[in-house]
């Protein structure tokens, strides 16, 4: 497979990664307005994915742990399909 097209999809996987870091450091900040963009947009794009774990892994002593294991999740995905679109 072309290296670009694999390159173009590891940077997607990185995005996407960064975008649920600062989703999860600007849920820390009391005064963020997340219905005003680009907040709304930002928690639009990655609440998509951590709601999948949201619903498996319930809040811990008010804590929520499953950005933790979604981004573990998000990782050895990438790392899978990069492997395998090398590998063809």
């Amino acid at each position: 497979m072309n290296n670009g097209i694999i390159y173009g999809i590891n940077n997607i996987f990185n995005l996407y990664f960064f975008l649920i870091i600062l989703r999860i450091f600007l849920s820390w900040i009391p005064s963020v307005k997340w219905e005003n963009n680009p907040w709304a947009t930002l928690r639009t794009i990655t609440d998509i994915y951590l709601d999948i774990f949201r619903r498996f892994i319930p809040p811990l002593n008010g804590l929520d742990f499953s950005p933790i294991v979604a981004l573990l999740v998000l990782q050895i995905l990438q790392y899978l399909i990069i492997y395998l679109l090398y590998s063809l």
